[in-house]
């Protein structure tokens, strides 16, 4: 039980973040907010008429998921690993928040439902791999590395980008084409 309350500490830095991104985008870039973007209807058909060519989009993948994971991971084995796990939380948020708001703001709804179809299925296994680190780094010494963690952690990296490479696209242009 009690681990379970200190994981719900870590919302307790995710969610300022959230909620500074959704002021961000509501009061400070209202005006760019406005502007046609990743959330207009032309780039949407273009990513809809855009052949994905996974053996070449997952070398793109590999260098933009492992490089801020490694990062992170390379932080929590030194001093700087609790700041590092709450300063990855608080941007995390911060970005969640400003994502959600654009495009909420850009579509209605279906802004939403097209980030929540952004991050599928690959985040189902990039979330669990992050939060090992993000646990291990927060709660040293009392939780150690391990090869276990190593394991869990670089597998599910590597199926996350597996299913963002191969399986998203087709997931992202069904629903776009439904718009």
């Amino acid at each position: 039980m009690k681990i379970l309350q200190t994981r719900k500490q870590l919302f307790v830095f995710f969610m300022p973040g959230f909620l500074l991104g959704i002021l961000y985008v509501n009061l400070i870039m209202k005006k760019y907010a406005a502007e046609p973007g990743i959330f207009s209807d032309y780039f949407l058909k273009q990513y809809q008429t855009t052949e994905i060519v996974a053996r070449e989009y997952i070398w793109y993948l590999i260098k933009i998921r492992v490089t801020p994971f490694l990062l992170l991971l390379g932080l929590s084995f030194t001093k700087l690993r609790k700041v590092s796990s709450i300063a990855f939380l608080i941007w995390t948020g911060f970005s969640c928040g400003m994502l959600l708001s654009m495009a909420v703001l850009g579509m209605g709804v279906k802004g939403s439902i097209l980030c929540f179809v952004g991050i599928l299925p690959q985040f189902l296994f990039y979330v669990p791999a992050y939060m090992v680190v993000i646990w291990y780094g927060y709660t040293y010494p009392k939780n150690r590395w391990n090869t276990q963690k190593t394991v869990f952690a670089a597998a599910a990296m590597v199926i996350g980008i597996v299913l963002e490479a191969y399986v998203n696209p087709i997931l992202m242009q069904a629903f776009l084409s439904t718009l």
